[in-house]
């Protein structure tokens, strides 16, 4: 059991290293408001005048006081000397010829024999990290007294809680005040050392009223009654002191302080602890066993290691569990560069083989929450494309008037007595041509979605890529000039599908079936021409008695008429034009339904022969032709600031926590009952 308080303290010299606070390591924390007497409690812990004093807030910087149980003197020489019985070389600490003495971890090696050394080097760090006026700073002063009159415990000293701004302090001291305690005591692993006057009303004690918001049970919390003897006459603490007023689960000491008459005579601390005891028997002597300065370290390191030994399994798994945490993260960093060539080609065929994968749906890192690489330009072939397609009208754009006046200027000056197959043609070819578009637009979102793989291979699946930045954007460079490059291609191959199917209409195509009946019909109509003239010529009389029309160029709003009359646009069809129309508009769907058909199946296809499956082969033969240069190694190679120094803090993490591993190993388990 006495061996878990310098085990603490060991452990925290190693995580103070690193300049961490990864762990939170149990401590008893001082709390108090300004001139509560917490300086006067900790200097009757140590039983040494060693602590800044004077009007206004005095501690501005947390101070982390690690009190050390050595041997006396005497019996350190002999053990140097090989006389008497041989100790822990921990606790002979050869070559210090001091009773006392104390070192501060920003001076290292440094041995400070004289008390009052040691408040003038408080002082000094004070001003380095604050100011020489009265600002604060959460920055700790370490500062570790060795000596045989001090029981083994951790404390952190806080600045006093304060109300008024004085000097250069900011108008919310107050509250930058309460946010470093709260940062301190928030810690589920600490003690709280709450220190409030005995002439003040407890129930507004600040330190109390902080603890509670932290510890709502007072389950870490211990009051400290001070300046008991500065009551007013004829009252007294007992009812405080029994925790009548107001319970505190570890106990409620009360202590007497030194005045600031006896701090003026530089009255010795062993007077003021035997002034304190026969004040205790005076005006307390019911509760003279459990109240005192004495009584106060005794307690206090007693709670400490009882806590410790509660903590430790805690501890001890969270060490391990940061153990592999940071051996992960190191390893995701690398090693420093030494073969640049072969980095750079292990680099490069990663990512060419990891943008690949991703594309072929093999990835080690695949997308959960949307979809990326080869699944999504499967769903714009057959989901975006194919519905596009599906969507268009074979008929859209068309209207009646149209087509009547494609036939009427296909056959010229002469009237029309079939319908004249170019009519058919110019109609389809524009129908057609509304292909082109969405075929366009689906190559588009391909080359989108190969921009979007590179970025998905630069954060997932090539960690290296993260190490050097200059690699990485030449990459992408690369890359996306490769896709900038097929992109022109591949429009062209997609605008000469088009094209190939408006150069000639196969009307003799095998899908084409309306052709034949169309063509039957058209037989029927003539054999009825030669046989029926009585009936043309029936219809022929109705159509002159109907009302002229006239058909314009379709680009023209009304119809062009030379005896200047209003000419309606559209008018109601003759039997004859009507059956015209039907014809024409059963080609056109017919024939256009098999080159959407025919466009819906070559288009994916080319676009994966002439951009992804291009890309797929020749990515890496591009990255290292354009890449693979000794005049570029070293700089594509260069780390990033930010990796180098990420890399060193969490070696120098992982040192300390391994350091840590092996100081907690050392402590048995049967040491700890």
């Amino acid at each position: 059991m006495e061996t878990l308080i310098p085990t603490i303290n060991r452990l925290q010299e190693v995580f103070l290293t690193v300049g961490a606070e990864v762990i939170q390591l149990p401590q008893i924390v001082v709390v108090g408001s300004q001139s509560s007497g917490k300086s006067s409690v900790l200097e009757s812990l140590v039983g040494r005048d060693f602590l800044p004093r004077g009007s206004g807030i005095v501690t501005r910087r947390p101070l982390v006081l690690q009190l050390v149980n050595v041997a006396p003197l005497e019996e350190r020489l002999k053990t140097e000397n090989g006389h008497g019985v041989k100790q822990n070389t921990q606790n002979s600490y050869p070559g210090v010829k001091a009773e006392e003495w104390g070192t501060f971890l920003h001076c290292k090696n440094q041995i400070f024999s004289d008390f009052q050394e040691i408040r003038r080097e408080i002082e000094a760090e004070t001003h380095r990290g604050s100011g020489d006026n009265k600002g604060i700073s959460p920055e700790p002063i370490y500062v570790k007294i060795f000596s045989p009159k001090v029981l083994n415990l951790t404390l952190v000293d806080l600045p006093g809680i304060t109300k008024v701004p004085v000097g250069d302090q900011p108008e919310d001291i107050e509250n930058q005040v309460q946010e470093m305690i709260l940062s301190f005591i928030s810690n589920p692993n600490s003690l709280i050392l709450a220190v409030s006057p005995a002439n003040s009303d407890l129930a507004t004690s600040d330190a109390l009223k902080l603890a509670r918001e932290v510890d709502p049970d007072g389950r870490r919390t211990l009051l400290v009654v001070s300046k008991l003897d500065l009551m007013d006459a004829g009252t007294d603490a007992l009812e405080v002191l029994l925790g009548r007023v107001i319970p505190v689960r570890l106990g409620i000491i009360g202590v007497v302080n030194r005045s600031q008459h006896d701090i003026n005579t530089q009255k010795s601390l062993s007077d003021s602890l035997k002034d304190e005891q026969v004040f205790l028997q005076r005006h307390y002597p019911s509760l003279v066993s459990r109240a005192g300065s004495r009584y106060l370290a005794k307690t206090l390191s007693r709670l400490l290691m009882h806590h410790i030994r509660d903590c430790l399994p805690d501890l001890k798994t969270r060490v391990t569990v940061l153990t592999a945490q940071f051996q992960a993260r190191l390893k995701s960093y690398g090693q420093p560069v030494e073969d640049h060539s072969a980095t750079l080609l292990q680099i490069v065929t990663k990512f060419a083989s990891d943008y690949c994968h991703t594309i072929e749906g093999t990835a080690r890192y695949i997308q959960t929450t949307e979809l990326c690489g080869g699944a999504r330009m499967c769903y714009i072939f057959h989901e975006t494309f194919g519905r596009t397609l599906q969507s268009i009208d074979p008929l859209g754009g068309l209207t009646e008037l149209d087509i009547l006046t494609a036939i009427r200027n296909a056959t010229g000056p002469r009237p029309a007595l079939f319908v004249p197959e170019i009519s058919f043609e110019l109609l389809v070819k524009r129908q057609i041509k509304r292909l082109e578009e969405p075929s366009l637009r689906c190559v588009e979102l391909v080359h989108e979605e190969l921009q979007r793989i590179i970025q998905h291979c630069s954060s997932f699946s090539t960690q290296e890529l993260l190490r050097f930045p200059k690699l990485h954007d030449s990459i992408v460079e690369v890359v996306t000039g490769l896709l900038r490059k097929r992109l022109p291609i591949t429009n062209e191959m997609v605008h000469n599908l088009v094209a190939i199917e408006l150069a000639y209409i196969n009307t003799k195509h095998p899908d084409f079936t309306d052709a034949a009946q169309v063509s039957a019909s058209v037989n029927s109509q003539q054999a009825e021409a030669l046989d029926g003239g009585k009936r043309w010529k029936n219809e022929k009389v109705a159509d002159e008695k109907a009302p002229p029309a006239g058909f314009g160029s379709p680009s023209r709003s009304q119809a062009i008429n030379l005896l200047d009359t209003a000419v309606p646009v559209s008018r109601k069809l003759s039997v004859r034009e009507q059956r015209d129309c039907e014809v024409i508009q059963r080609l056109i769907k017919c024939y256009f339904l098999i080159v959407r058909k025919s466009i819906q199946d070559s288009v994916p296809k080319t676009v994966m022969h002439f951009l992804v499956n291009y890309v797929k082969e020749h990515l890496q033969s591009e990255l290292v032709g354009q890449l693979y240069k000794q005049t570029l190694l070293q700089d594509l190679l260069i780390e990033s600031q930010d990796t180098a120094q990420q890399r060193t803090e969490v070696a120098q993490m992982l040192e300390a926590l391994k350091k840590a591993s092996n100081i907690i190993s050392e402590i048995r388990e049967t040491h700890l009952w």
